[in-house]
């Protein structure tokens, strides 16, 4: 007599939801951790390692994020224009100044897979600067840390 077991595969995109995170105040290492968690389902029962559950995450207050030590003043943001020396850095500060929301995108990026999952997870996460976010219409879950 043969047993067959069926094992239980989530649908990837199915059932989408939006959380909301104020990050003012927030150590910036810490919170892109806990986001890069949600963003890959590590807080559902239903974790699968290789899926896109369908968990989004808007980020609001991005200018406000703290950082420890001397960090404001010697974490260096690289980019490249494509061009033979054209390499561009940046401090923490100026980043904060010029795109506060690319400072939480590259924290959160760093946390995630490096893989095709990982670019898919990515678009699921939006940051803004202010406090206000376009994405009342999808009832967002408010995640306190």
């Amino acid at each position: 007599m043969v047993l067959k077991t069926k094992t239980y595969f989530p649908k990837t995109g199915k059932d989408i939801k939006w959380y909301v995170v104020d990050a003012e105040g927030q150590t910036l290492g810490r919170l892109a951790s806990r986001i890069a968690q949600v963003l890959r389902g590590k807080n559902d029962p239903r974790f699968t390692p290789h899926a896109d559950l369908g968990f989004r995450v808007a980020v609001v207050n991005a200018e406000k994020v703290h950082v420890t030590g001397k960090k404001r003043e010697q974490k260096v943001y690289f980019r490249h224009s494509g061009y033979p020396g054209g390499d561009k850095y940046r401090t923490f500060d100026e980043q904060m100044n010029l795109k506060p929301e690319a400072i939480i995108m590259d924290a959160v990026k760093g946390m995630l897979p490096k893989s095709n999952l990982g670019r898919q997870l990515m678009k699921g996460l939006k940051v803004y600067s202010g406090p206000s976010h376009p994405h009342q219409a999808q009832e967002p879950e408010v995640l306190t840390f």
